[in-house]
Order: structure tokens, then sequence, then C-alpha cells
């Protein structure tokens, strides 16, 4: 366009005249820009009849005043802009709102060229098609202006004609394509070959389940002008449906931007209002205090919910287990069952798929594992192999047929339920363990800050990741693909186990010697939690670094946290202070927190990141 400063003959890639006449540099003129008002001799403008005295005064003087609108003079991003929604309303079918828009607007949806160009293309003009191809090919970019550009388009051309001819039954003309036009592109050679092996098809169902083509028409044709199109600047013509592009990208950033924004729910441009901008509630987030459980005589190391996510077990230093009754309703939990009588302090706890089984294990010291019937409240196996053994860490293989189970004094073994040893694996110190999906290997954290993996069929060991420092405890997501690790003195990580690399340190959790658990959760596991050295549960997006939201409310470190597998608003903490809490959404009426029997009131708060 003539932009205020310029000269008249300055030109731009836009297209636009906005209101002036404009040569553009490639020779055409804006739509509309013939219409502009232009003064003549006898001082009358174009189109408005000049008052030679024989009409009355008042016409007279109403056609003098009447001016025509000048066309807006819009600066460049403006005209993309309109040159946008110009496309959108001829995509949709609205064919005159795009040809006025563009006339008002004084502004070109694209090259006369290229408007061809297309129109030949779908209507299989391909001997036209071919010669805007040699108009066009002084227009595009310096950086893809070579001839191999132009020789591939061409080469796309002849590809769908000789394809259309074989379609059409004229394997004499579609020969002709391949010997005198395809070939001596000297272009794509092995993709020459293929297509002259489709002279063989006997007939077009053939023809399409070897070449994967649609066969001639709309479809296929606007797909090749698809591909044709990338090859040209966006000044000459437009990507295809570039408005809906760049909103289908504000969509996905607005989405991964959300804060409390759950991967499982899918959104797209097609099932959210363009007329806000996305950001999902924290309202049905767990981070409303609704229970604080004070059954535990002393600091409580472990807390888990069942695979059902009707139950919930917490393990204490005053050597008892706490089975509790989830009402996924009400959102609470109610104590069930209390297994007692083990000889250590109970610092492990891990289900069996079913959420039959339940095994407990201790600290360091202890060697032997309590595997206890939840649903007969009974013990149903002890395991202790040797009195020397350490077996703080077990895991249970995907069937809940076996597990596994180690200590750091060396001992890791291959168990039934019935508490037999079927394999065991000399010299490794387990920190940690995990079942992966497949039912066959078993992830290991050592006491050399490294997680490997070990497969008792063959007996395979491989390296998977190596920290720095020492690893505490992991976790691994339900879909094989990430692990939570705590690590000494550095906090939380995420590792990619398929890359095998490092993809995120989250922030703000403290994290010194003391054993902590972290877990994954929500809707398909979008988030982590974890608890921390200074009182607080932390929870993130598993795509962000800073934490989501910080919970408060206990007094003490923070030793584990579960979020319900099945119930997502539900999170519970167990802690040093000798409570468990229980984390839920905002509530209807959020005045009291409902504590268990020997709890007494506390302060309980939340901080959204």
């Amino acid at each position: 366009m003539l932009g205020e400063g310029q000269s008249g003959g300055s030109t731009n890639n836009n297209f636009a005249t906005n209101g002036t006449t404009t040569d553009f540099n490639n020779g055409f003129l804006g739509s509309g820009s013939a219409n502009n008002a232009h003064n003549n001799s006898d001082g009358t403008s174009n189109g408005v009849m000049a008052s030679n005295g024989s009409a009355g005064d008042g016409e007279s003087h109403q056609q003098q005043q009447q001016q025509i609108k000048p066309k807006p003079v819009l600066d460049r991003v403006n005209q993309d802009i309109v040159r946008l929604v110009g496309q959108h309303l001829k995509l949709i079918g609205l064919e005159k709102s795009a040809e006025t828009l563009m006339q008002e607007s004084g502004c070109c949806l694209e090259h006369p060229a290229a408007a061809k160009f297309r129109e030949y293309v779908l209507s299989g003009d391909w001997t036209k098609a071919d010669h805007c191809l040699e108009e066009l090919s002084t227009m595009i970019d310096e950086k893809l202006h070579d001839k191999q550009c132009i020789v591939e388009m061409r080469f796309l051309l002849l590809e769908q004609k000789y394809l259309e001819f074989l379609e059409e039954g004229r394997p004499i003309d579609a020969l002709h394509v391949l010997r005198n036009e395809l070939t001596p592109l000297q272009h794509n050679t092995p993709r020459v070959h293929q297509l002259s092996s489709y002279m063989m098809c006997t007939n077009n169902p053939e023809l399409y389940q070897r070449t994967g083509w649609e066969g001639c028409g709309v479809k296929s044709r606007t797909r090749l002008m698809d591909r044709l199109q990338s090859f040209l600047p966006a000044s000459v013509m437009l990507p295809p449906r570039r408005l809906k592009t760049l909103l289908v990208q504000a969509v996905d950033l607005q989405t991964e931007r959300c804060a409390c924004h759950d991967m499982a729910y899918k959104t797209d441009i097609n099932n959210v209002s363009l007329l806000t901008d996305h950001n999902c509630s924290a309202d049905q987030f767990p981070m409303q205090p609704l229970q604080v459980l004070n059954d535990h005589s002393d600091e409580v190391w472990f807390c888990k919910f069942s695979p059902d996510g009707l139950k919930l077990a917490t393990g204490s230093k005053d050597t008892t287990v706490i089975i509790w009754e989830v009402d996924p309703q009400k959102l609470t939990v109610r104590h069930k069952r209390t297994f007692d009588g083990h000889l250590f302090y109970v610092s492990f706890l891990t289900w069996s798929p079913d959420s039959k089984y339940l095994i407990v294990a201790g600290p360091e010291d202890c060697g032997e594992l309590w595997i206890w019937n939840v649903e007969d409240e009974k013990l149903h196996v002890k395991l202790a192999h040797s009195s020397e053994d350490s077996l703080t860490s077990a895991a249970f293989n995907c069937d809940g047929s076996r597990f596994v189970c180690g200590g750091q004094r060396g001992q890791f073994y291959l168990c039934d339920l019935d508490g037999t040893i079927h394999d065991s694996w000399d010299g490794v110190r387990v920190c940690g363990l995990a079942f992966r999906s497949d039912n066959r290997t078993v992830l290991c954290a050592d006491t050399h800050s490294r997680i490997r993996s070990y497969c008792f069929e063959n007996h395979v060991d491989a390296n998977i990741l190596q920290e720095h420092n020492s690893i505490m405890t992991f976790s691994v997501s339900s879909n094989d693909r990430h692990a939570l690790l705590n690590i000494s003195t550095q906090g939380l990580h995420l590792w990619d186990l398929q890359d095998k690399c490092l993809v995120r340190r989250f922030q703000g959790v403290s994290q010194g010697t003391y054993t902590i658990y972290s877990c994954f959760g929500g809707i398909n596991e979008s988030f982590v939690a974890s608890g921390s050295e200074d009182n607080k549960v932390y929870i993130w997006h598993i795509r962000r670094e800073e934490p989501l939201a910080t919970l408060t409310g206990h007094t003490r470190t923070v030793n584990c946290v579960s979020w319900n597998p099945v119930y997502p608003a539900l999170l519970a903490s167990a802690s040093d202070d000798g409570t468990v809490r229980i984390w839920g959404p905002k509530q209807p009426q959020p005045d009291h927190v409902e504590n268990s029997v020997n709890s007494s009131p506390s302060n309980n708060s939340w901080n959204l990141s």
C-alpha cells in the first residue's frame, strides 16, 4: 500500500490499496482500487452529477455535499487480520461477505496468479496450472527460490495428473505423463519407479489400496493444493485455514499456562469458548483441609490409598497400621481396623493390585515383612529369611501374584504371596522398588544414587538413570513413562524413563536427609505432590516447576503424601506431628474441619501459587 510519507512507487507484498491507486510489486491492483474517487476536470467527483441549475437548490446542495467515504488506511497487522478473516469467510462459504470485506478494506486476499493457480488445480486443468506455476516462481522468497523448489511443485502436479489418468482408464495418457513429463524432471526417482508400478493395477479399488490415494475429486485435489501452498510465501497465498491454525495455537498455549489444568480433559478449539481465556477452577482441587486424623499415638511415616480408592492405610512409629474406609460421596475417611503386633516401627506400606493384601515393612534394622489380608482383617503371612536381612521396601507385580522386596544391606528377593522366595539378586543395596507394566522388569533405586532395571527371568540388568545425590524414595507413573525421585538435599526430580533424561526439578520443597515420599495424582496423573521438611505439602502441575499450591497445617515434617487413584479429589498426608490429614475440594460450607475422635481443632490453610 502507499503509506504515509511514501512515494507513489513504493510497494509491499500485502496487495492493499487502502484508498489510493497503487501498483503492487507484481503489477496488479488491489480489489476496489479502481473505484476510488477522482476529481474530474469540471470539479465534480466521479459518479456524482454536477449541479447544472436544472435541479432544485436543495437537491443541488445535497449532491454537492455528497462525498465518497475514503477507504481506511490499514497498517500491516490490520491487513493481515483482514486477509485471515477473508480467507475464513470463504472457507465457510460466505463468498459475498469475503468479497465485500476485501473491497471495503482495499486488501487483496491473494495474488491473482495464485487465485488462478488454485482454480486450475482444483478443476484439474493441469496445463494452465503449470503455466501459472511459472509466473508464481518469480514470487517465491529468495530463501526458497531455487529450481528444486519449482521442480518439486511440478512433480506433485504431474503425479496427480498421472494418477487421475490411471483412474479414468487412460493408460496411454498416463504412460505419456510418466515418460515425457515426470521422468525428465530427474526428481525423486524412487517415487517415479513406484508410480510406474501402479500401471499394473487391474481396477480402481486396487489402485486406491496400493497408493493410499482418495481418487479424483475435490478431496484429493484440495490435499494437493495444501501441499503446493507450503512452497508459496504467505504474502502470495495464505497457508490453508490460517485463522483456525492461530486459534488452535492460542487455545493450546492457554491450556499449557492453565495452573490447574488436568491433561485428561481434552481442550481444543471445538469444546472451549474463544470469547474468553481458558482457565480451570481450583475449586475441585484437593487443597481444602477436610479431616485431621489423630488416631496414631506417634509419628506417622507412611500413608497409601488402595488401588480401588476405597481404603487408606497409614503406618506409624507406634508400630500400628490403621485401615481407613473411604466414603467417595462425602469425601471423608472412617477408622475401620487397626493392625498391630508388629515388632518394628512401620515405615513402608504397599497394596496388592486387587486391594486385598497389604505388605508392611519397617526401617533398616527390620528383617521381616508382614502381609495382611485386609478383606479378612487377619495376618496372611510373615516373611523372614534371615535375622541379618534388611527388608525396607517392596513392590507387587501387575497381577499381584508375586512381589519383590529388599533393603540396604544387600537383600533383593522375588517372592510369592505365601512368603516363598523364588529368586534373589546378590549385592543390590535397595532403597526403593517398582514393578514395570511388562510384569517382568523391576526398577530398583540403590545406594549408588542410581536406578537400574532387573529382570529375574534372564538375570539381565541395566542402568536407567544416575543422580548425583542419594535417592531417598521414588515412584513410577501408571503409564510407566515417568519417575518421581526425592533426592537428598536436592528436592524432587522428574525423570523420563523412556528417554532416560531429567525432565524437571520441582521448586519449593525442602528436602534434607529425611525419607520423604511423593506421588503422581489427578486424572491422568497430571499433577505431582510431595511432603516436605518445612511441614508443608507441595503440589505442582507436572509441566511446571513452580508449585501450584502449598498446603499448610502440619506442625512437623510431612513424611508422605498419597493421591487417591480413583477419586482424585482426595489427597492424604502423613506427618511427624502424629496426624494424617485429608485434603479435598472446596466445600459448600468450609466453616469447620472434621476431626477423628481423638483430634482437636487446628489451623489449616492452603495457598494457590
